[in-house]
């Protein structure tokens, strides 16, 4: 497995990017491939995602863990686990720390792409993205 962790830091109060990363229906906006996404009973989400040309239905777990951390697990392929964690910077503003561990051959055999270095450089630099939309995002409220 590998391990990938990132942040941004966005200007915006907590209560507003906790909300924010709630909002599942809104991840097409800021989370490249997303085409849809939707909340379902029990914790679950259900994302359809085209990356590398082709297109998949993931289903995942999400759960809050304390105060202001919110972890999911995919159910389906890929297997992938993760975190937002959204920490206060001051009243106006806010990190959010995005850690994400994937295997990057099941990535690959799922979505294609390169091997290798040149695969977790790839994944690292679509995380950094969409952290970066996200910041976009919220910012415009």
């Amino acid at each position: 497995m590998s391990t990938l962790e990132l942040h941004v830091d966005v200007d915006v109060p907590i209560d507003a990017a906790w909300e924010s990363l709630h909002r599942l229906e809104n991840y097409p906006r800021f989370v490249q491939g997303v085409r849809g996404a939707r909340t379902e009973a029990g914790g679950r989400a259900h994302l359809e995602v085209e990356a590398g040309g082709r297109s998949r239905e993931v289903e995942a777990e999400v759960t809050d863990r304390g105060e202001h951390v919110m972890e999911w697990l995919t159910t389906s392929a890929p297997e992938l686990t993760g975190s937002f964690s959204v920490q206060p910077i001051d009243r106006d503003h806010t990190r959010i720390q995005a850690r994400v561990e994937y295997d990057p051959e099941t990535v690959r055999d799922t979505f294609g792409g390169p091997k290798g270095f040149a695969q977790t450089n790839a994944i690292q630099r679509l995380v950094r993205s969409d952290l970066d939309h996200f910041k976009e995002y919220v910012e415009r409220g």
